[in-house]
């Protein structure tokens, strides 16, 4: 770029690339920031309570682009423990309703990640174990692409038939309906971390003969039907993300190459607006080189080699670091889960930080700007 057009584009925005405005078909997010949806493991009944609201109106209130609710499961046997959050039902509607309300009128885009849980479903919660439920405490039947425990002592999932797999993908519009109704403004399916759309695509998981097993595009088939369902049901003007888990760490198992494959095949559908990169979960012979940042060369990837937005998540925790990411093309968006749970009002204090002019504080909390 040319030193003059540089200077104008410095002049159109002066804020740091984490501040400036991103949109998505009809929603303006404020900034470049989205709360990671991170499961609470609290609900009953798959309805959210006040620890819920509590938790999603301090992440809007602290500042976030994006406010993204845990992953809800679109059918009972869906869920990953039975406290995790649905929208199988109206009454779970209706309390995600006073979420979304209130996460729009703090400034944020109110959005819903919808999960299936498959073979990795009717387990404790983390800090029971996650361990495989028994007949004794409340274990339900578990579904999968093929009849393959996801460990020794889980349970053996029941493989999906035709009539399994339409009702999965009819769950998931039904999903996507409640999701608009509810008034959220944004919808992530949930393809990564080794549940049920990630299973499909795995090979590790997934040793069909049918349609739904063998090349990519047919490991990728069921995926591609749920985004078609969805989209049927979630209007063109409001954008749809995809959480993709880009390898799975395990030789022979879901890799980038395949992954950067599948991305192409979503930018030509049309129906997705951002790739949320994060990985594994697949197997517990995964090998993680966690270190901060460690996830950030598959959002890149996505950028570069597929040509479709793509958000970046895992261990980014400094502002300068989130800044950085942004400006050198590397990811469209930070996605940022451990360090909003530590502190809601992240956003605000990187805004302070990086010197952005443009970000507003709660006029309830102004005086605290001088800490």
């Amino acid at each position: 770029m040319a030193g003059e057009d540089r200077r104008r584009v410095l002049q159109r925005d002066p804020n740091p690339h984490l501040f400036r405005p991103l949109t998505l078909r009809s929603a303006t997010s404020r900034n470049r920031v989205m709360v990671s949806p991170m499961c609470q493991y609290s609900a009953i009944d798959g309805v959210p309570d006040d620890w819920h609201f509590a938790n999603m109106a301090a992440r809007a209130v602290g500042g976030a682009g994006i406010v993204c609710v845990e992953a809800t499961h679109v059918e009972a046997r869906g869920r990953i423990t039975p406290g995790c959050l649905g929208l199988w039902n109206d009454t779970q509607r209706d309390a995600l309703a006073r979420m979304a309300a209130f996460i729009e009128r703090q400034g944020g885009v109110p959005a819903i990640q919808l999960a299936h849980a498959g073979r990795k479903g009717s387990v404790s919660r983390p800090w029971e174990g996650t361990a495989p439920l028994g007949a004794d405490n409340g274990a339900w039947p578990v579904i999968g692409p093929s009849p393959l425990a996801f460990n020794t002592g889980w349970q053996v999932p029941q493989e999906m038939d035709a009539s399994l797999i339409a009702q999965v993908t009819a769950a998931f519009a039904a999903a996507a309906r409640r999701s608009r109704e509810a008034g959220f403004r944004l919808i992530e399916i949930h393809a990564a971390h080794g549940y049920l759309l990630h299973q499909f695509l795995s090979p590790l998981s997934n040793k069909r003969t049918d349609r739904y097993g063998g090349p990519l595009e047919n490991r990728a088939r069921l995926l591609m039907e749920v985004i078609a369902a969805v989209r049927g049901e979630w209007p063109r003007e409001l954008p749809l993300f995809v959480r993709l888990s880009m390898t799975d760490w395990v030789p022979a198992g879901w890799d980038l190459p395949q992954a950067i494959e599948l991305c192409r095949m979503l930018k030509a559908g049309g129906d997705v607006d951002l790739i949320d990169c994060s990985s594994g979960g697949a197997s517990p012979e995964q090998r993680v080189p966690i270190h901060p940042g460690y996830q950030v060369p598959f959002a890149e990837a996505v950028r570069r080699n597929a040509g479709m937005l793509s958000g970046a998540v895992g261990l980014i925790s400094a502002p300068e670091m989130a800044e950085e990411i942004l400006a050198n093309g590397r990811a469209d968006l930070i996605v940022l889960g451990r360090v909003l749970l530590s502190d809601p009002h992240w956003p605000l204090h990187a805004a302070k930080t990086l010197k952005a002019e443009n970000v507003a504080w709660p006029v309830q909390y102004e005086r605290g700007k001088i800490y």
